[in-house]
């Protein structure tokens, strides 16, 4: 029985490797204008020559493509933990309004600092999308105190998402500088438009995030057990709740910095995966969950590109065709737990 556990484990990460190296390679050849994977090879090994080719794919589609690896699976990432924290499957930033408050901030500092001709950079948009994603998480914790059932939290969270979205709306709306253009396409969630600079900044954030993360594995096992289990074993619940919030908040933040608000891929991700592994433990389920993100946002961004080519759909639409599917059986799945 242990073997074929660690058979079923090692399988499974197998796979997940796998698919991110396909569809990987798959986002930078196809496009409006298709790369063979010899001259991708030639073009990063430096042998093939520097011309339209190598520009397409060293400062458009190699950057955008690392991006949605490193968000896709911080966001799947970040939905685990709240799910852990809440105790609820259906739990993640964007249905609890975490990224569409986080999104509201950002937007209020872009207007601002562009309205003043101050450059905005990535370290203002990622505090500014912390501020907003704390002010969300917040609220929710506060509302938990008083509300006993998890519905009620999630529906609250909602709510929450749906007024900040509407102030967001109004502050693109009224936005009269020319250097917003942008701002709609990242409001309803984008990953075009990034750079290396991008890619730089989210890299040592989320890895720094992640390191820190994978640490909290063995007290998150005996949380997942139960809050008096936990207490037994020594694990400080007060503690570890607050570095849950603030490292889901850093997550969400550095998504919303730079892709806009995401759906469902941070609660249909971790469900997936613990499908796919067979266990909920934390040790496994925080690296799997990544890479699955990874996996779930690479086929969701090439979908969204190529679909309705040369109009380039949110990425918050494709991810929703496939996460609503996944949250109904979620429902579903405990509605006959319940029944039994």
């Amino acid at each position: 029985m242990q073997r074929r556990r660690k058979y079923r484990y090692i399988s499974a990460f197998i796979i997940l490797v796998i698919c991110i190296a396909f569809f990987f390679a798959l986002n930078i050849c196809i496009g409006s204008v298709s790369i063979s994977l010899s001259d991708i090879i030639g073009t990063i090994t430096g042998k093939g020559e520097y011309d339209t080719l190598a520009r397409i794919v060293w400062d458009i589609r190699l950057p955008r493509t690392i991006a949605v690896l490193i968000l896709g699976g911080a966001l799947a990432l970040s939905g685990y933990l709240l799910q852990t924290f809440f105790h609820n499957p259906i739990a993640g930033p964007f249905v609890l309004g975490i990224s569409s408050s986080a999104k509201m901030v950002v937007a209020i500092l872009m207007v601002f600092l562009m309205r003043n001709a101050i450059r905005v950079t990535s370290a203002d948009m990622i505090l500014a999308a912390f501020v907003g994603a704390m002010l969300s998480m917040g609220f929710v914790l506060l509302l938990s105190r008083k509300v006993r059932e998890m519905s009620m939290l999630v529906v609250a969270g909602v709510m929450v998402g749906y007024i900040c979205s509407a102030i967001t709306e109004l502050i693109v709306t009224f936005a009269q500088d020319a250097d917003i253009v942008n701002l709609h396409n990242w409001s309803r969630g984008s990953f075009s438009g990034m750079t290396w600079d991008n890619v730089y900044v989210m890299s040592v954030v989320i890895a720094i995030t992640f390191v820190l993360v994978f640490l909290l594995s063995k007290p998150l096992s005996a949380y997942h057990l139960g809050e008096v289990y936990a207490k037994n074993m020594g694990v400080n619940i007060r503690r570890l709740r607050i570095y849950l919030v603030i490292l889901s908040s850093v997550l969400s933040a550095c998504i919303v910095a730079f892709a806009g608000p995401i759906s469902f891929v941070g609660i249909a991700t971790p469900h997936l995966i613990k499908k796919l592994l067979g266990t909920s433990s934390p040790l496994l389920m925080i690296p799997a969950s990544f890479l699955g993100g990874s996996v779930f946002c690479l086929i969701c961004d090439l979908l969204a590109r190529m679909l309705l080519a040369p109009t380039e759909l949110s990425i918050s639409t494709v991810t929703a065709i496939f996460g609503v599917p996944v949250v109904l059986w979620i429902m579903m799945e405990r509605r006959k737990e319940r029944s039994y």
